[in-house]
């Protein structure tokens, strides 16, 4: 490594360098992909190379060259092979000086032990990686095809990826640009593979780890989810789809990409109805990003910058009208039925409306701010920020109930999302706010201005019974009868002691000067508990004032604290006792 100078290279030339990757693991027990970059045809006296510092689908700077390490290059120069001088002129910014060679050999080790969908993982049973997290990028040469061959550790170890396999070569593959390296991820090792076909297209569910799926129903499930989108958009726009699928402790998530998609569920999470229901949504939620964001994406989000945020406000619409959907695909698909769909639904306005959040962030913020907050959280979270898949989520159920209400169930938002796919997702051409807004006005045949300001752009209480009324429908917000008298502060035993941990905005607890990291000592001069707040709450009522004592940064300090109403700890959707005929009419035609 010498000293680091700033050199850029001038505008590329008409001959374009091939560029192929390998990635070996021949100690996957140490957590070491070992990457090697091959440059041919190069022809200037400097070569940069770049690392992501996210990847697309998960919004947030994760700092992918943290794991990178053992860089090093070399050259073919007269035959023989040397070293190449380079420096690091920024944290994901290599410069090599080429010495005038036209092939130049990039080494370098990445720690992958990270198991999560937007990261590496590798270990003794198999390989795992996202594009972002491992591959390094030619500025000026991101849309250059890219070769990537797999050196497995043993001869028994499996590749899947979206990718398409170079006819005659071992276990290479090509993508047609960065983009497309960077969306499609690999899966090597040990792992199940079912292989089956829908509307006359191949796909593959690959599943690595063991528990207790039955990976037949899980298919036929599958099967249903795919017939049910594709019907809503037209078809399948891709030739073939791959499911990844890990099996893990406790995980939960999933990375969406154009022609596959990563997913991460707890291994004894199939038995119970509700959790198979919960992995099917997942299902549900990924596929149907194939669409919604992976073509249907906002014009911010065109063409991808890897070293900064990419910034939008529109992700309400990418995330949380297709967590609406992840919701209503299964009850399409026959998976479960309209009380188990009403139930979901009822869960989420009950996280919603238990988030102090909602009266401070509007959704087009929190999407534009996904960067810094939702993955980011902190002890004021819940106080100042909501989730743009929950209230997206609930903002596209209210447009949904609306448009469908004003033509009698003869439109909805399913319409709005094939308008969307033919006017910019089958032409790969972003949208702005605006069109969006646009699709959703043309549909409802109506100035949806006010309703985009107060709830898209504003934080006014979402009416729910005003939209569930006409379908028969209402909401209750349920109080736990044996619920204590409203403190608004949530307590949590750590290392021996009961510390505060969230301090609800304007309670009583907020009102008299509690804060997070405080440390819980008494009520009313005696010792308790964080495990026994609740119950010592429930000695006192509503408008009692009490004593709670704390250590406030070493401080101790005795603050008088007038407990209130406790507000509704849930919220349920229920059906009006004596519903009208059009009622039942709109409640068939929106749930069947």
């Amino acid at each position: 490594m010498t000293e680091a100078t700033t050199i850029f290279p001038s505008n590329p030339l008409s001959t374009a360098p091939t560029i192929h990757y390998q990635v070996a693991m021949p100690k996957p027990q140490s957590h070491l992909f070992e990457v090697t970059l091959q440059v041919k045809n190069w022809s200037k006296s400097i070569l940069n190379l770049k690392m992501p510092v996210w990847t697309p689908g998960s919004y947030l700077i994760r700092e992918y060259a943290k794991h990178l390490q053992d860089f090093w290059v070399d050259t073919g120069k007269d035959n023989r092979r040397h070293s190449l001088s380079w420096r690091k002129l920024s944290k994901n910014h290599w410069q090599i000086d080429t010495e005038d060679s036209a092939e130049i050999t990039i080494h370098y080790r990445v720690f992958a032990n990270e198991l999560s969908v937007r990261t590496n993982h590798l270990d003794a049973t198999h390989g795992y990686f996202n594009g972002a997290a491992l591959f390094l990028f030619i500025p000026e040469w991101e849309k250059q095809p890219i070769q990537v061959t797999i050196l497995p550790p043993k001869s028994d170890w499996r590749i899947v990826t979206p990718l398409p396999l170079i006819p005659g070569d071992i276990n290479t593959f090509e993508a047609k640009d960065f983009d497309t390296l960077v969306d499609s991820p690999f899966e090597i090792g040990y792992h199940q593979l079912h292989e089956f076909e829908v509307q006359g297209k191949p796909h593959q569910l690959a599943i690595w780890g063991k528990g207790n799926a039955n990976p037949n129903k899980m298919v036929e499930d599958i099967k249903k989810i795919i017939e049910v989108e594709a019907q809503l958009y037209g078809g399948l726009p891709y030739e073939r789809y791959v499911f990844l699928l890990h099996l893990s402790s406790s995980g939960f998530g999933g990375l969406e990409h154009k022609n596959s998609c990563s997913l991460n569920y707890s291994r004894f999470g199939f038995r119970a109805k509700d959790k198979y229901n919960r992995f099917m949504q997942l299902v549900a939620h990924e596929f149907f990003h194939l669409w919604n964001i992976k073509r249907i994406r906002p014009k911010s989000l065109d063409k991808l910058n890897y070293e900064q945020e990419n910034y939008t406000t529109s992700l309400w619409f990418c995330e949380g009208t297709t967590s609406y959907y992840d919701l209503i695909i299964p009850l399409r698909a026959g998976i479960y039925d309209a009380k188990t769909f009403l139930e979901g639904l009822s869960k989420d306005i009950t996280r919603l409306q238990t988030t102090p959040g909602r009266l401070i962030q509007h959704l087009s913020e929190c999407s534009f701010d996904t960067w810094i907050k939702l993955y980011r959280r902190d002890a004021n979270s819940d106080n100042c920020q909501i989730s743009y898949y929950l209230k997206g989520e609930l903002v596209s159920l209210l447009l949904d109930l609306l448009i469908r209400k004003r033509h009698s169930n003869q439109r909805s938002i399913d319409d709005v999302m094939h308008l969307m796919w033919q006017q910019f997702g089958a032409w790969e051409i972003g949208f702005t706010p605006q069109h969006l807004r646009d699709a959703f006005e043309s549909v409802a045949d109506m100035d949806l201005s006010h309703f985009f300001h107060h709830y898209v752009d504003g934080t006014t209480e979402l009416p729910f019974d005003e939209y569930l009324e006409p379908f028969g429908l209402k909401l209750i917000g349920i109080r736990d009868e044996e619920a204590p008298p409203y403190l608004g502060a949530i307590a949590k035993t750590e290392h021996g002691q009961d510390i505060i941990k969230f301090v609800e905005a304007n309670s009583p607890a907020r009102m008299a000067g509690i804060d997070p990291g405080d440390q819980l000592l008494a009520i009313n001069g005696w010792r308790v508990t964080a495990e026994q707040l609740c119950d010592r709450l429930k000695d006192y009522q509503v408008d009692d004032t009490i004593e709670i004592t704390v250590f406030h940064e070493d401080e101790l300090r005795t603050l008088p604290v007038t407990l209130a109403q406790s507000p509704p700890t849930r919220y349920q959707i229920v059906q009006l006792e004596n519903p009208t005929e059009d009622q039942k009419r709109n409640f068939a035609g929106w749930l069947g």
